[in-house]
């Protein structure tokens, strides 16, 4: 029994509901819309400024999409009423990002500097060359967009060097003992 998919979302009043075919639903604000198909095994419902999904059979397939499709649908609700962001900081000498135009430029220790595609649907702002802002509506692109920048350059365990996000915490390790 899923206890996540039975919860109801409350729908904001900038956020507008649509149900397009028999199984498709396209969420729209004025930050963008999204659309979701949703399989034959749920139901999407819109009740009195709430939306419910609910479950055709008692199986436990129909279960576990219970779950995921009301959280991909209350994640969107809360993106496009307010964004979702992610704050990366840059640690490390001579590390430094850069926007120009739809794509960040950033230096962090290669001997060329690291050029990436910003995605249409992101704002991305560069605060004293070393916190990188990344804000938009779809959850998932902001964190993918985010774990990319990220990979680039992981924190090192020794000094803490590296991308982190902001409330990260990495585990220091001891250097070398002296003899």
């Amino acid at each position: 029994m899923s206890r996540i998919g039975k919860l109801p979302i409350k729908l904001p009043d900038t956020v507008n509901i649509n149900f397009i075919n028999k199984n498709e639903i396209n969420i729209k604000s004025k930050l963008g819309e999204m659309n979701y198909i949703y399989p034959d095994c749920l139901d999407v419902v819109s009740d009195n400024g709430q939306i419910v999904v609910k479950r055709k059979d008692q199986s436990r397939e129909s279960s576990k999409m219970q779950g995921l499709y009301r959280s991909l649908i209350s994640n969107s609700v809360v993106g496009l009423d307010q964004k979702f962001e992610k704050v990366l900081e840059l640690q490390g000498v001579g590390y430094r990002a850069q926007v120009s135009g739809n794509s960040i430029n950033l230096n962090l220790g290669y001997s060329h500097p690291v050029i990436l595609q910003i995605p249409k649907d992101l704002t991305v702002l560069v605060e004293t060359n070393t916190v990188i802002k990344i804000s938009g509506f779809n959850k998932e692109t902001v964190g993918l967009f985010a774990s990319q920048i990220r990979d680039i350059r992981p924190p090192e365990p020794y000094k803490g060097k590296g991308v982190r996000y902001r409330d990260e915490v990495i585990l220091r390790k001891a250097g070398k003992s002296g003899k």
